[in-house]
Parts: C-alpha cells; sequence; structure tokens
C-alpha cells in the first residue's frame, strides 16, 4: 500500500528530551527566565523552535531570535549528543526497508543537527534522504518539511505516509495530502492523534511495521 514512510525524528526514531531540555534551559536561564525546569518543557518536543519560544516570549521576535542562538550554542555543543535511539526502532527500520520500502526522515529540527543524530546513531544506512528545518524561519513548519522531502526525493504522493510522535506530523502530513500514522510511544496521546486526524496509531515499533505491512 505505502511504498515511501517519512519518519519524524524526535519523539519518533530517538528520545531526545534530555538535550532538548537541556538547550531550552541553557537559553531561558541565559535570558533570565527561570520559571521552567524539566517537567514543564515537553511542548518543545515536536514544534519549530519559532513555535516554543514563541509561546514563551508571546511574539516578541527578537526574544525568539536571541533564544533561539543561545539554544543552538548548546545544543551544537553536546545537546545533540544527549539522545537515544528507541528500543526496537532498528529493527523497525531493517524490516521496512527489507519489504523494499523507502524510507526519509521529515524533521522541523534543523536538518544540519538532523543528518548529525541520525549518522552518529548509525541510523543513515537505512534512510534514502534526511530533510530538516533551514536554519532560520523558511523552512521549519512540517508542511514545509515534508513538501521540501517530496521535491527533492521525487516520490509519489499517493503512496506516501508521514509517521510521528505529535499532531505537528498529522497535521502537516494533511496539508500535503498524505497519510499519517501517530506513535505512541513519543510524546504525543491518543487523544492528541486523534484529534490531529492520523488515518492509524501504532503503540509500539513493531506495530508501524504491522499496520505498514497489512
Amino acid at each position: 500500500m505505502f511504498k515511501n514512510i517519512l519518519f519524524d525524528l524526535d519523539g519518533t526514531l530517538t528520545d531526545s528530551f534530555e538535550g532538548i531540555a537541556n538547550s531550552a534551559l541553557y537559553a531561558l536561564h541565559k535570558m533570565g527566565v527561570t520559571k521552567y525546569n524539566k517537567s514543564n518543557l515537553n511542548f518543545f518536543i515536536g514544534p519549530p523552535l519559532y513555535d516554543s519560544f514563541g509561546m514563551i516570549f508571546d511574539g516578541d521576535m527578537q526574544k525568539v531570535e536571541r533564544a533561539i542562538t543561545l539554544y543552538r550554542e548548546y545544543f551544537a555543543d553536546r545537546g545533540w549528543k544527549e539522545n537515544s535511539v528507541y528500543d526496537g526502532v532498528p529493527q523497525m527500520l531493517q524490516q521496512l526497508v527489507d519489504c523494499g520500502k523507502t524510507l526519509l526522515v521529515a524533521t522541523s529540527k534543523p536538518e544540519l543537527f538532523a543528518r548529525r543524530i541520525v549518522e552518529y546513531f548509525d541510523l543513515s544506512k537505512y534512510f534514502t534522504f534526511v530533510a530538516g528545518a533551514s536554519m532560520d524561519d523558511s523552512r521549519t513548519k512540517k508542511a514545509k518539511v515534508i513538501e521540501y522531502a517530496i521535491a527533492n526525493t521525487g516520490i509519489n504522493k499517493a503512496d506516501t505516509i508521514m509517521i510521528g510522535d505529535r499532531n505537528h506530523d498529522i497535521l502537516g502530513a494533511k496539508q500535503c495530502g498524505l497519510k499519517s500514522m501517530g506513535v505512541l510511544y513519543g510524546y504525543g496521546d491518543r487523544q492528541e492523534h486523534t484529534d490531529a486526524g492520523a488515518d492509524y496509531i501504532a503503540e509500539t515499533p513493531q506495530d508501524v511495521v504491522r499496520i505498514i505491512r497489512n
């Protein structure tokens, strides 16, 4: 049914919370914002940084830009390594490749860091293309990243599915005319995926394989 599979990165292939939270806290503390801690920063997993910092600074783009610069200062140094591959993900990817599927990454994380992470965790062998956000605000929304991935690979939307753990993945897929699958082992719950209109929901990486095969 599906020949091409787009995967989100954070919360779908890897558990990146530690590095993202530490980078956000570093930026916020540098800017004198101390009311946040790791327990209330889950909203940074998934959306573009412009959206997450935009919520904190009420759309003040000067502060948002400064926060993103500080965030990337920490992330580029060590935050990107504060990360781990979810159990079962390599096996899932290998099974899908063995079935003849073409796998791509489509993430709102800057492409520079996305490629570095995929290579560092030995996942690059599964993917034909890694599509990420630009370092400015020109390509951060998931729909734009998906369209960028499709434009660079020439895959057919009709037999392509987007898989991710947050509603941004599902909504981005819909905007691009793709089917979508939400995963529950990341940072989104069933209600979030249902409300966003996910076509399929998988509880585990092995469920992803089962759904794709069927």
